[in-house]
């Protein structure tokens, strides 16, 4: 599992270690690991052409350490000061005493002729948008053909929430030190990081993060397996309450999702019965209610109920978790959802979101970890935020990142798949924390499965679950 931590944890943990090592050992520490990251990328460190845009902080002086490295063996690098007075004395001392130099003529004609460009300006202190002079540079750097490095983390992007308030650094590898920092797991600024390779300098850091990433063991953990005594009741029951005589489409697919998700058998509620027994004859379909339709242990209500605000609040009043999604956030009532006793999971997209917290969707999308955390806060529930990064949070321990996905996966009824899939995991007995996290790390997978690079469909992204399934299992 991938953690990151807050700036303060990070400097906290920092300090402690700087007060037991020689001055100065940690940012060597650092700039070591930078410099062979620098190297990797370059695969020929002699004869190169490498730039640092140097900023007046720690950061700066990390850059400068690297650049002395890289000089030694024979890299040309040329230091761009942004604040000259400021610049990291013992940094500078050690990068010209290596061979390196100050730069003299326009930066941007350095940079055009660079193959390495080290992007030192700002570290986990910056919090708005780069400066007019160092977003000129962070420019000369994009256009260029020079491979950028950014040291700890792009300058210009948040490091606790990912925002990106103004121009940034585009990195194509970041070399972070001690611990991810949130905004190297969430968008926009995870867009901006490129690779990213952690450092270990030491950092002693609490148990709890703030933001968590899963990887393949993680999930192969959490996946329900069935054992010898198992049937159909205890690998759990999910209901679906969803289509609508407009939108028939959205059942068929979220009971795809369901039904390759684990459950032991999936129930379904709604208009388009026909239309999901044509495709999935082994769902038990009622036509009688969510309260009469048969024994469940989780629901998933809303995608394409239409207007159909009886069948959502219906389905809140049963005792079992539940997932909403789509039609089901807007017809909810949001005190019905607070005063639940049982679990609840809501997975809304950017726009869904936005019209829940009324503000725009553009502030969502600039502030997607801050978005998800007060919706799970307002509502009382669980919140998966759909997106390139798709989060998941219950406002109260870790968030979690997903990056598995593709833009592919942008198509319709991907989210209905997903719903289905992720209320299978529910009945299943994982907790919406990971239930959530499981279905979008399976879902991402899947995309990538069935797409190959080329566009998909959602059924065929229904139908790849099974394959991401075993390759986590695997």
């Amino acid at each position: 599992m991938r953690t990151a931590y807050s700036v303060e944890t990070v400097r906290t943990a920092e300090r402690r270690l700087m007060a037991r090592l020689p001055e100065g050992a940690l940012m060597q520490r650092a700039a070591a690991g930078l410099a062979a990251s620098c190297a990797d990328l370059l695969g020929r460190v002699y004869g190169s052409r490498v730039v640092l845009l140097v900023g007046s902080g720690d950061n700066g002086g990390d850059a400068l350490y690297a650049g002395a490295r890289l000089a030694r063996r024979g890299a040309g690098v040329t230091a761009v000061p942004l604040s000259p007075e400021r610049t990291h004395p013992g940094g500078l001392a050690a990068l010209l005493r290596a061979g390196g130099r100050t730069a003299l003529g326009p930066a941007e004609e350095l940079i055009e002729r660079a193959d390495l460009v080290v992007d030192g300006i700002v570290g986990i202190g910056g919090k708005g948008g780069l400066r007019p002079e160092a977003a000129r540079l962070a420019e000369a750097a994009e256009r260029s053909r020079a491979a950028v490095v950014a040291v700890d983390l792009p300058s210009g992007v948040d490091p606790d929430t990912g925002q990106v308030r103004g121009p940034a650094i585009r990195a194509d590898l970041t070399v972070t030190f001690g611990t991810h920092k949130p905004g190297l797991l969430i968008d926009p600024a995870r867009d901006h990081a490129g690779t990213v390779r952690l450092i270990d300098i030491g950092l002693e850091l609490p148990e709890e993060p703030d933001v968590e990433a899963l990887q393949h063991a993680d999930v192969a953990r959490l996946l329900p397996l069935p054992g010898p005594e198992s049937d159909k009741y205890r690998r759990g029951v999910v209901g679906v309450a969803a289509g609508s005589a407009r939108y028939p489409g959205a059942a068929v697919l979220a009971v795809a999702g369901a039904l390759h998700g684990g459950a032991g058998a999936v129930r379904y509620v709604g208009p388009a019965g026909d239309a999901v027994l044509a495709r999935y004859p082994e769902t038990l379909v009622s036509d009688r209610g969510p309260a009469k339709a048969g024994r469940v242990q989780a629901w998933v209500v809303g995608p394409g109920a239409g207007d159909d605000a009886a069948t959502v609040a219906e389905v809140l009043e049963a005792d079992v978790p539940i997932l909403i999604d789509a039609d089901g956030l807007r017809l909810a009532e949001r005190e019905t959802v607070r005063a639940r006793t049982a679990p609840t999971l809501m997975t809304p997209h950017a726009g869904e979101a936005a019209a829940l917290l009324g503000v725009s969707r553009e502030e969502v999308e600039s502030a997607r970890l801050t978005s998800a955390r007060e919706l799970a806060s307002r509502y009382r529930a669980t919140v998966l935020l759909k997106g390139s990064t798709t989060l998941v949070t219950d406002a109260r321990g870790p968030a979690r990142a997903n990056a598995t996905g593709t833009s592919w996966l942008a198509t319709a009824g991907s989210g209905d798949v997903l719903s289905g899939l992720a209320g299978s995991l529910l009945a299943a007995g994982l907790a919406p924390l990971d239930a959530g996290s499981v279905a979008a790390y399976l879902h991402g997978l899947a995309g990538r499965y069935a797409s190959d690079g080329a566009p998909v469909g959602a059924q065929d992204v229904a139908r790849a679950i099974v394959r991401a399934w075993r390759d986590v299992r695997d």
